[in-house]
């Protein structure tokens, strides 16, 4: 079902089964110099099948319209199992052989002729009146002026009427040049003002949204996420295109003059670099899920997404609909496609109380009025579903309610696909999820959610970021399985059920959990990357907390949970151990402790090594800052230590070394946050003495664990002090490095594998940026998880998966290099420079620190291969 079964290019159509990503599509017809017009903002993960469900439009449907309008056949099955086919000309069996198929289709056929020639006023007045009318059944397709275009009537129908297969869709041609505005205003009303001038340029896309959802984005991913905007409190985005770069360009300055001479726009420009194109339309992309849970935590809700009014009456709809959210109380977050007239709004209802719920109700009623009075529609794309389907009455008539009625009955008699959807709905305020849910005692704090970890796997609202498989972080269990189980998505979905206890009837003891966060690396990526920032780490952590309390637990928690402790102990014979580990005797260990064979255990360091390290490392300046030399910095590698306090001195920050503390993450990790929390609570009182230096740590994960899992898990102010001292090495030397400081020489080539928990907990401290404004010319970034992620890719069940997950990213990358040309591989974290080793050690590649890189005192090698 996802498969591209034609293209043509000549006559501009494609032929596709239902489960075709978008992208994937694109990415096929990209090279014809083609493309399917409508562009939702979830391109990465919608299914072509999906965007016919619900007649999507997207970013570009200015100039694109809906889905509707790019059809030109699809391939369906009815209720009754009948293959057809619908065209512009009607219906017609698949198999013309099949004679009682033949005989169903031509009566289901005569019946929806029959229905059309009965109620072609209310058809003819009450549809298809504006450009983004999505709200019921597109029945106007049908009118005999429309040439019975029963394609086209079925897109939109939300899987009620029949189960579509396949379609063949026309592609428009793509443009060779455009570029874009961003223009500023103090509100959205004054913005939708400007949409009728900005029109009549014949733009692709006139997108809008305010204040709220850009602040969300920088809180959750730094302030240097969204660059290029203008000074505002509401934005428009304005793309031209055409087919000749200094036309387009001229066109938009002249549109800006224009726009300007208005007198609403407060500021404005025209974003030339491609870099802060991407960044800003991915602010756009993200505004369901920023919109959902916003800055301060407080959460916003579905019921009234997707109003549409035409683009004239856009602004006095605005202006009406923000005094109704004022005299109800409530705040809506609002962002959408204004050149289409179409507002998605999410509103701060109170759902989990009798009353809100009232309320709600009651607004929602009035919203309908209200929209229909200024001429547009309850939906104006994504559908009614179940949220809007009662709301039908109020802006349709009884007849066409009615028509709405036969038609489902005649493609759907029994009632078997997806009832309640458009006919027949149930109450708006029906069997909604927040109904008496109790809080549950936990032992993380999750600050950021009022209701505790209720409300934080609640924040997850179904954007499908995690689904993406174009690359990028998240979710890199689901990107190796494909499997909606494993995607954050998915394990947000079952954690909601159990708080809810319906489906999920054990709670903490439920192994459906279990096994759905089994496959979970806790990368921390949906925590940075989920448009409302769930963090499946943390979940998963506090879940298997509660599910093993007072239980006997898998064999590869303690093996490997307890690290820092037995790597301690190890430390005192290092050579005898790591000689027994080796042998025979080793593989028996490792498989009572629940650890693969199939990876060489990590040699441990001698206890006297860390101290020669440092004692090589110290400058003899004053110490500006605190080295804390963690765990698996102590254990495996002494050598980086003695590298960061060098190159922290060259830098002006010169060291001390705070050794013997634990940062806790092996027993966060595997849910034993009992004992975390006493580790983490010495931890705080040795550094929270009165002592304000940043405190510099080389390894990533630790660093990480300080800056979020210790005050998450302690919830105390000593805490969240040492928390704000944490940097990386990579933030260290952002931002606190001498003015001026420059390393010794580097290579011209980087291959980088970025440790996800720094990707997620330090934003805009990438080591990227670092080393390519140190002059490296070209770095190339492994970008996603490595695949070991601490004891997930020593567990001998994870290993398979783990190794899938390094083939995404980091193993062709490490293919890739050229054994005759100088590179140097860079990975901080101690798991990914494990699994370099376990890909590539064998070939020569060795992954340096970036400390030992910069390291003033390292040798700097000349032959190819011997630093890669």
């Amino acid at each position: 079902m996802n498969r591209i079964l034609d293209i043509d290019p000549r006559a501009r159509t494609a032929r596709v089964e239902a489960g075709v990503v978008l992208d994937a599509l694109q990415s096929a017809t990209t090279p014809h110099g083609l493309a399917f017009g409508p562009d939702p903002s979830s391109h990465s993960r919608c299914t072509l099948g999906g965007m016919i469900g619900n007649d999507a439009c997207g970013n570009r449907s200015v100039r694109h319209g809906r889905t509707s309008g790019h059809i030109a056949a699809l391939e369906i099955v009815t209720a009754d199992g009948v293959r057809a086919v619908a065209d512009r000309t009607g219906l017609r069996a698949a198999d013309p052989n099949d004679a009682d198929a033949v005989r169903h289709i031509a009566r289901l056929e005569a019946d929806v002729r029959r229905l059309i020639g009965d109620n072609l006023a209310p058809i003819r007045t009450e549809l298809g009146r504006i450009p983004r009318q999505v709200s019921g059944y597109q029945l106007h397709h049908l009118l005999p002026e429309h040439g019975f275009d029963m394609a086209r009537a079925l897109v939109g129908t939300e899987g009620s009427c029949a189960v579509v297969t396949a379609a063949t869709v026309r592609l428009v041609a793509t443009a060779q040049a455009s570029t874009l505005l961003t223009l500023g205003y103090d509100d959205v009303v004054d913005a939708a003002e400007d949409v009728p001038e900005i029109l009549r340029w014949n733009p692709t896309a006139v997108e809008g949204m305010d204040e709220a959802i850009v602040a969300t984005m920088r809180a959750r991913r730094g302030p240097d996420s969204v660059t290029g905007l203008p000074d505002g409190r509401a934005w428009l985005y304005v793309e031209l295109d055409g087919d000749d770069q200094n036309t387009v360009d001229a066109r938009a300055a002249e549109l800006f003059d224009v726009v300007k001479a208005q007198g609403r726009m407060t500021d404005g420009r025209v974003v030339a670099s491609a870099d802060e194109r991407r960044s800003l339309w991915r602010v756009r992309e993200d505004g369901a899920g920023l919109a959902a849970r916003l800055v301060d935590g407080g959460e916003s809700w579905p019921g009234w997404e997707d109003a549409a009014v035409a683009p004239e009456n856009l602004a006095g709809y605005l202006r009406d609909f923000r005094q109704l959210l004022a005299d109800h109380g409530l705040t809506g977050v609002m962002y959408g496609h204004f050149g289409a007239g179409c507002v998605h709004v999410r509103i701060d209802f109170d759902l989990a109380s009798d009353e809100g719920r009232t309320a709600a109700r009651r607004f929602l009623r009035e919203a309908a009025a209200l929209v229909v009075a200024h001429g547009g529609t309850l939906s104006g794309e994504h559908g009614d579903g179940r949220a809007r389907g009662e709301l039908l009455e109020v802006m349709y008539s009884h007849r066409t309610i009615r028509a709405f009625t036969v038609f489902k009955q005649v493609f759907d008699p029994e009632g078997l696909l997806n009832p309640g959807v458009i006919v027949a709905p149930a109450p708006l305020d029906a069997d909604l999820a927040l109904h008496q849910i109790q809080p549950l005692p936990t032992e993380f704090t999750f600050p950021h959610d009022e209701e505790g970890f209720a409300g934080a796997v609640r924040r997850c609202v179904g954007v499908g970021r995690c689904r993406s498989d174009a690359g990028g972080v998240m979710c890199p269990s689901y990107r190796a399985t494909g499997e909606e189980n494993d995607s954050t998505r998915g394990r947000a979905r079952l954690l909601q059920e159990m708080v809810r206890g319906g489906t999920v009837q054990d709670g903490w003891r439920s192994t459906e959990v279990r096994d759905a966060l089994d496959l979970c690396l806790s990368c921390k990526a949906c925590s940075s990357d989920c448009p409302v920032g769930v963090d499946m780490a943390t979940y998963k952590a506090e879940f298997l907390h509660q599910h093993y309390q007072g239980r006997v637990r898998p064999r590869s928690h303690y093996s490997l949970g307890w690290l820092p402790l037995t790597s301690r102990l190890a430390g005192y014979a290092a050579r005898p151990v790591n000689a027994l580990l080796r042998g025979p005797l080793g593989k028996l260990l490792a498989r009572l402790g629940g650890v693969t064979t199939r990876r060489r255990i990590p040699a441990f360091a001698s206890r006297p090594a860390l101290r020669r390290a440092l004692r090589e490392a110290r400058s003899g300046e004053p110490a500006k800052t605190l080295l804390f030399v963690d765990s698996f910095t102590r254990a495996f590698r002494p050598e980086v230590a003695g590298a960061t306090s060098r190159v922290l001195a060259d830098a002006g920050l010169p060291c001390t070394a705070q050794d013997g503390l634990c940062c806790g993450l092996t027993w966060v990790s595997t849910g034993q946050l009992s004992l975390a929390r006493r580790i983490m609570a010495r931890t705080v009182a040795r550094l929270d003495n009165g002592d304000d230096r940043p405190i510099v740590v080389a390894e990533p994960s630790c660093a990480a664990a300080l800056k979020r899992d210790v005050p998450e898990l302690l919830g105390t102010d000593a805490a969240r002090r040492v928390a704000a001292r944490v940097h990386t090495l990579t933030g260290a030397l952002t931002d606190l490095a001498a003015p001026g400081w420059r390393p010794p020489a580097l290579p011209d080539d980087v291959v980088l594998q970025t440790h996800c928990h720094e990707y997620a907990t330090f934003k805009g401290r990438h080591p990227r940026d670092l080393l390519t404004r140190l002059g490296v010319r070209k770095v190339d970034e492994a970008e996603g998880c490595c695949g070991l992620a601490g004891n997930f890719g020593f567990e001998e069940q994870h290993y398979d998966t783990s190794m899938a997950v390094a083939d995404l990213a980091l193993k062709p990358r490490l293919d890739g290099i050229d054994q005759d040309t100088p590179t140097v591989v860079v990975a901080d974290g101690f798991s990914c420079a494990t699994q370099i080793d376990h890909l590539a050690g064998a070939q020569g590649v060795r992954a340096l620190h970036l400390a030992e890189l910069l390291d003033p005192a390292a040798d700097r090698p000349d032959q190819p291969g011997e630093t890669s």
